[in-house]
């Protein structure tokens, strides 16, 4: 695979942090001295304690290059939080991000969303990436930490297995050159596409509306219509919803008519007045009941009140 990389920055212009990315070999020395509970040099929250691999004091005479590494399909804020931590572990950090290629990708997890230049693009214009590695591959080795001088490899720390590793980062974690990460809870690319499959008619729905065709949407012509005729029925049930609500403000207050004129025949409509005033303050002015309701309201709970008003 090619290791070409993919700057993060505009044309032309180089950040401090690219500034010191030609390092030479003598100033590139791993560190093995491993961080301890109590160092200055620990990132803030990190606790070593709670892993069982050690983690190599970082260089303290340049930047530290942090590497990331992924799929990052429907680039989410989860993954913008995690290359956050990683480009903050450190006062001055150098953060490359490795990408993997769509034939790597689906050979190895399956069909992607978007297609590999697409994911390129998308982490390049993270605010947090300093440079990215195309065609990244899916086992980090030796070779290729040396290559891009790597300090850290970071990650969350759960083993990531594939059918030949237990944990792909198994590698860099024996080294001492593995920097974990949190992950973000409630984001991921298979909760996003969960989402999209749930409401697959509403967005096919959608999409039919500005004009996507069926064959575009690779859905059969049943389907449309099916799809069709389920928004023509909302669609009535929202004007006869409108027509009910438009005219029941007319029927309470023919049901209210009714109800001063019923009442005068006994002397009571300084009463009834008084209750529907009453009625009208309690409910806003809100026309929120059913014609069902309106009707047995209007007639049995103002004529009860009365009832119970007079005697």
């Amino acid at each position: 695979m090619a290791d070409s990389v993919i700057s993060a920055s505009s044309p032309g212009t180089l950040s401090p942090a690219q500034k010191k990315t030609k390092i030479s070999e003598t100033d590139y020395q791993p560190h093995y001295k491993a961080l301890t509970a109590d160092s200055p040099l620990l990132p803030r929250g990190l606790d070593i304690m709670g892993y069982d691999f050690k983690v190599n004091e970082p260089p303290t005479d340049r930047a530290v290059r942090i590497y990331c590494d992924g799929i990052y399909d429907l680039f989410h804020f989860g993954h913008a939080k995690a290359l956050e931590q990683a480009k903050k572990s450190f006062p001055e950090v150098y953060l490359l991000v490795g990408v993997c290629n769509d034939l790597e990708t689906h050979k190895r997890k399956g069909k992607t969303v978007m297609s590999d230049v697409e994911r390129y693009e998308a982490v390049r214009h993270c605010k947090w990436v300093d440079e990215v590695v195309p065609d990244a591959p899916w086992f980090v080795n030796q070779d290729f930490l040396d290559k891009h001088q790597i300090d850290y490899v970071a990650h969350d720390a759960e083993p990531y297995q594939s059918t030949e590793s237990g944990d792909v980062y198994a590698f860099a974690k024996a080294q001492g050159r593995f920097l974990p990460t949190q992950r973000t809870d409630g984001i991921s690319t298979s909760d996003l596409i969960t989402r999209i499959v749930r409401d697959y008619d509403a967005y096919l729905r959608r999409n039919l509306e500005r004009g996507v065709s069926a064959k575009d949407l690779n859905i059969s012509f049943l389907k449309e219509r099916e799809i069709k005729t389920k928004k023509s029925i909302d669609d009535l049930k929202n004007q006869i919803k409108h027509v009910v609500l438009e005219h029941l403000g007319a029927w309470e207050d023919q049901s209210h008519d009714f109800i001063r004129s019923f009442a005068g025949r006994f002397g009571a409509e300084d009463v009834v007045e008084k209750f529907l005033t009453k009625r009208r303050l309690a409910l806003g002015n809100k026309r929120t009941r059913s014609p069902s309701s309106s009707d047995s309201g209007s007639s049995a709970s103002p004529l009860q009140s009365v009832h119970s008003s007079t005697t």
